[in-house]
């Protein structure tokens, strides 16, 4: 039990030992002015701290925040039984790997699939573009951590009295968060683009189940590699690294892979949407259908459904079950005084997670087994169903497992009051959430969903201009009743902190919040899994199209002698359409789930900055009311903030879709001998998306990076306040646009399959919904969630580095360099929208202009006909 004569701060470390193409001069002049303007900026970083650290005449007063907190000794816990808390996670690790067994046996199992020829060179085409752009976003990726390295070794280094080692050890830990975050992503497409031509296949003997079986596989290897690697790596931090450096450990692990995710989610989503409105409007302007193989523009919407579905999400959750657990485990190390609690706590954590694992394997293999024999010989299905079913089993059976493993873990050293029993129950709130929000989100986005009905009645009589109204009614319902559902699941958990938990710790509501968002990912690989669903589906139906299969001569004959397949072609695209609607509908659910959790577990680490500050909650806390003005300031400031990242990201996708329309309709074919686009156009559509997914990315992530460091050095708790601003804002903002953006692609969906209203009035106008919610629900949404966990996250150590300078005695030092953050931010922020936008005259509407241009770093204009570079991918080098 805590005691009284020691507060949780005592307990850090006093001692704490301290595309390369080839390209044209002018493009070379380009790139290297590029570079230098990097490096300059991380000069201006690193060496104004650095000269912070020398101008001081005492020693720092901080000792490397949370990096310096200190494991306790888990072999100390003793669980139920008399086994060890050590042996129990070794059994972890274990598990881990047969999760990542699981997950490759899935992925072996997708490659022996049957499927035709035609299908199979769409979908490697799809790979091939998506292995360049994830290689050109792993330079932009590396370019951008130098950034965060700089600010580590300053930090670090210089003002906390890290020895060398030390510091080399959080930076080696944030290049593995990060390389994990890029890793999952990667084996996310390749299994992805394995799937998606197997669906199509699947699809055409009429018969639903393996449309529904293959996606889900594919999904669940995703999950269960993602998970499990994941839990893997922070297993080794807490089993085999010295318990006084496993803090720096976790923490640089934690800012890598939110930086990771960050980049991978932000970038996916402007890329996506660039290729989704250009290949869609081209439906309105030619009256082609969707998927039409003259479209270029189809190959680069096909690659960015995995750059902006696959690759974000699958970093993103990897980043999210990650942080989460970094949270709870600062928030144990400071809150709680009794170091075997702190143990048993720890060991708790991990051991309900290990057993999640097994659980969500468990439910999947049971869901797996009763679709099949539900709908093994049905003609049709819906195929939501088995989705739906799957979320709602895997709940029950993660709850169930939380109360047993809680049970053998801490029921014996907690046995007092019931202790083990309230634990679960909080964790059990958010596995709940994890399938509660999913059901409310089905409301407003399910092709079943009244809402989403609403919107297509509307645009009958309406056009675009009803379909839109009905849609933002749609987003701003939902946000109501998620955000009141999340309300009451927290309202729950704080409630049940009251019962006994504030002689375990302080502030126990805190912890129980953490718990929450624990409890939301405890069903992370089914989570994953069910997102996953979704760019598979969208996938297998351009799949079908690009092959052109209908087309091959004697196709009929040789799928009834080769695979036994007496192939129903409409009923193959009616099934696939179908299966598009419930993947719209699933991806939709986990955004909510993903946000939510942000937020929650952002709490949490939120509490960790105020106990830094407030010495334990014993000196400072009148600074936590809104009677002390800074705080207040920094609840309006992050709304801003919000709202400038929200139209930042749309304008990236609005200009970069502008010059993806352009050059498609000057290059598309449509004369009665063309059949498919060329290699090299639908090429040329990737470079473009590329091109702007990622300088609009480096535009906001530098924007956020600066602002952190300026707000943090404002005054601490202005940016508490900021933190808290940008987290609430941040929730209700994405919850808003992913579900009006749902409901406008469902929307669309039941006209073109329910309907049958293709190249109607009716159909442009649900296209024209679409496209507006396309960078709603896929760019500005579902980026919030990195956002907020990353400025939380380098928050942790940005805040410490202010309070650090100022009790140095440096206090205008300290103002200066936030006023000079600020301004090198608002920098950003004006070239987010004036260095992105539309390089033509306003007169000109004619849309056949041959200069296709694209805005550089010194705002002139730039040709895309031009091979890449790291920062300028397309657009940077000599004209071809």
């Amino acid at each position: 039990m805590p005691g009284a004569s020691e507060r949780p701060s005592d307990r850090r470390r006093a001692d704490a030992p301290g595309g390369d193409g080839s390209a044209s001069p002018g493009g070379t002049s380009r790139r290297a002015r590029t570079a230098s303007r990097a490096a300059a900026l991380v000069g201006v970083a690193a060496l104004a701290l650095t000269g912070c650290a020398s101008s001081g005449t005492g020693e720092a007063t901080i000792q490397g925040g949370e990096a310096s907190l200190v494991l306790p000794d888990l072999g100390t816990v003793t669980i139920m039984g008399g086994g060890s808390g050590r042996t129990l996670l070794l059994i972890g690790l274990l598990v881990c790997v047969l999760g990542i067994g699981f997950g490759f046996v899935g992925y072996q199992q997708l490659r022996r699939l049957p499927v035709h020829q035609t299908m199979r060179e769409v979908s490697e085409l799809i790979y091939s573009t998506c292995k360049t752009y994830l290689v050109q976003q792993g330079k932009f990726l590396l370019m951008l951590w130098v950034f965060i390295a700089a600010i580590i070794v300053v930090y670090y280094g210089f003002l906390a009295d890290f020895t060398w080692g030390r510091v080399a050890i959080v930076i080696a830990f944030s290049l593995v968060g990060m390389g994990g975050s890029y890793a999952v992503a990667w084996y996310g497409i390749r299994v992805n683009t394995f799937a998606n031509s197997r669906v199509a296949f699947a699809s055409l003997d009429g018969k639903p189940l393996e449309m529904h079986r293959i996606p889900m596989k594919s999904g669940m290897s995703i999950g269960m590699v993602l998970i499990s690697i994941e839990l893997l790596m922070m297993l080794i931090i807490l089993l085999f690294l010295p318990h006084d450096i496993a803090g720096a450990c976790f923490i640089g692990f934690a800012i890598g892979e939110s930086l990771g995710a960050s980049v991978l989610r932000i970038a996916g989503g402007i890329f996506t949407k660039i290729a989704d409105i250009g290949a869609d409007l081209m439906k309105i302007a030619f009256g082609i259908k969707e998927d039409d193989a003259r479209n270029p523009g189809v190959i680069a919407d096909c690659t960015g459904d995995n750059a902006g579905d696959s690759v974000g999400p699958s970093a993103d959750g990897f980043e999210t079950y990650g942080v989460t657990g970094v949270a709870l485990i600062t928030f144990v190390l400071l809150a709680v005084d009794d170091p075997a609690v702190q143990a048993s706590l720890l060991v708790w954590i991990f051991a309900v997670r290990v057993g999640m694992v097994i659980a969500a394997a468990l439910s999947y293999v049971a869901n797996d087994m009763w679709a099949k024999a539900h709908y093994a010989k049905a003609e049709r299905m819906n195929f939501e169903t088995p989705l739906s079913s799957l979320v709602w089993v895997t709940s029950a059976v993660c709850i169930a497992s939380t109360f047993l493993i809680t049970y053998v873990v801490i029921g014996e050293t907690l046995a007092d009051n019931g202790m083990w029993w309230k634990l679960a129950t909080i964790v059990s709130f958010g596995t709940v959430a994890g399938a509660v929000i999913p059901e409310l989100v089905k409301v407003f986005t399910s092709t079943h969903s009244k809402h989403v009905r609403e919107v297509v009645k509307s645009s009958r009589q309406g056009g675009a201009s009803l379909n839109i109204l009905s849609g933002l009614v749609a987003g701003n319902f939902s946000a109501y009743w998620l955000g009141m559902a999340i309300v009451g699941l927290m309202g729950g958990a704080f409630v049940m902190s009251e019962q006994g938990l504030d002689a375990l710790m302080i502030a126990p509501a805190v912890f129980a919040f953490g718990l929450v968002a624990f409890g939301f990912l405890c069903m992370g690989p089914v989570t994953i899994a069910v997102d996953s669903y979704g760019p598979v589906t969208d996938n297998a139906q351009s799949v079908y199209e690009l092959s052109l299969i209908e087309d091959v001569e004697g196709i009929e004959d040789e799928l009834k002698r080769e695979h036994g397949i007496d192939v129903q072609w409409d009923k193959a695209k009616q099934m696939l359409e179908e299966n598009d609607g419930a993947g719209n509908t699933f991806k939709a659910t986990a955004k909510p789930v993903l946000i939510g959790t942000a937020v929650v577990g952002a709490t949490t680490m939120i509490f960790s900055i105020i106990i830094s500050l407030t010495d334990g909650l014993t000196t400072g806390m009148e600074n936590l009311s809104l009677l002390h003005a800074p705080l207040l300031l920094g609840l309006i400031t992050g709304g801003a903030v919000i709202y400038w990242f929200t139209g930042a990201s749309i304008q990236a996708v609005t200009t970069g879709a502008y010059r993806a329309v352009e050059f498609i309709k000057n290059t598309i074919k449509l004369d009665a001998g063309a059949t498919k686009a060329s290699e090299a156009d639908s090429r040329k559509v990737v470079e473009i998306c590329t091109q702007y997914a990622q300088q609009g990315m480096l535009n906001m992530f530098l924007g956020v990076f600066f602002a952190t460091l300026a707000f943090a050095f404002v005054e601490p708790y202005f940016f508490i306040g900021y933190l808290i601003s940008i987290a609430v804002f941040g929730l209700y903002q994405a919850v808003f646009m992913a579900n009006a953006g749902g409901a406008w692609d469902n929307a669309k969906k039941i006209v073109e399959v329910d309907l049958h209203a293709k190249g109607t009035a009716l159909h442009e106008a649900s296209i024209v919904g679409d496209t507006v919610g396309d960078p709603y629900k896929d760019t500005s949404s579902v980026a919030l969630n990195p956002v907020i966990k990353f400025t939380t996250l380098f928050g942790l150590l940005a805040v410490d580095l202010a309070v650090s300078l100022v009790d140095q005695g440096m206090q205008t030092l300290v103002t200066v360099l936030a006023a000079v953050f600020f301004l090198v931010s608002v920098y950003f922020v004006h070239r987010s929208f004036y260095g992105m936008r539309i390089q033509t005259s306003l007169e000109d509407d004619s849309m056949d202009d041959q200069d296709h241009t694209l805005p550089t770093d010194d705002g002139t204009a730039s040709s895309v006909d031009r091979p890449a570079t790291a920062l300028e991918p397309a657009g940077a080098g000599e004209s071809r």
